[in-house]
């Protein structure tokens, strides 16, 4: 496989014609090396349009929600961010690390929550062998862990939830993004939540997706009356 052909290749039929126009996006992933985030043995689809298995086979994978997200996926939702250099950002679902290290391309400092202890561990290793320094990856459960104190002038939800968690609302920075695939299959959405004051938020939904689910955020009730 040419590497450096391959990502190319993803940059410019996959990212660009998704609406990803911010050089400086491309230009990330363009630098930090995909394929050292991706199992060995995925490492052929590395750049492939498709979710990449982190744990367990393909199918248990995809059923539990542990794989990478679509790399296209990822460049619409790091351009939502719209990520400054001074800013601190939360990532909740950390997976391989992937998105972390792009985050850390920008931002001053990135910390990750990862609920799975072998993922929590698959993440801290490759961005210390990438050499990242401002990435902290904490095994710790999004859903209920974050401390109150903690404040974050982005959050991003590498995952889907059913609703945006109020709980990470109370979390933002004024002016704060934060970034999620809600709803439902088959078709979700991606939601851009900013504070604009300190009760209250701007909401805009940008484009359509469908995501694997973020472990313990609630479930809206399946009975009707």
């Amino acid at each position: 496989m040419n590497i450096e052909l391959s990502r190319m290749h993803m940059i410019e039929q996959q990212i660009r014609p998704w609406n990803v126009s911010d050089p400086q996006i491309l230009e990330t992933f363009s630098v930090v090396k995909r394929e050292d985030f991706v199992p060995p043995a995925y490492r052929s689809i590395a750049f492939a349009d498709l979710r990449i298995p982190l744990l367990g086979t393909l199918e248990e994978a995809l059923q539990s929600g542990h794989c990478m997200l679509e790399p296209k996926v990822e460049a619409r939702m790091l351009q939502d961010l719209a990520l400054q250099t001074s800013d601190t950002v939360l990532e909740v679902g950390a997976g391989s690390g992937y998105m972390a290290a792009l985050m850390a391309r920008k931002a001053r400092r990135v910390v990750s929550l990862e609920i799975v202890p072998e993922l929590a561990s698959m993440a801290r290793n490759n961005i210390r062998r990438a050499g990242i320094d401002n990435v902290e990856i904490r095994q710790a459960d999004g859903a209920s862990s974050i401390a109150a104190e903690d404040r974050f002038d982005a959050i991003v939800l590498s995952g889907s939830v059913a609703e945006v968690p109020d709980n990470l609302l109370t979390l933002l920075k004024p002016d704060g993004r934060l970034v999620a695939i809600v709803g439902q299959e088959p078709m979700m959405r991606a939601t851009c939540v900013t504070r604009i004051q300190t009760d209250r938020f701007r909401v805009s939904q940008g484009w359509d997706t469908v995501a694997p689910r973020l472990q313990n955020f609630p479930e809206p009730s399946r009975f009707q009356f």
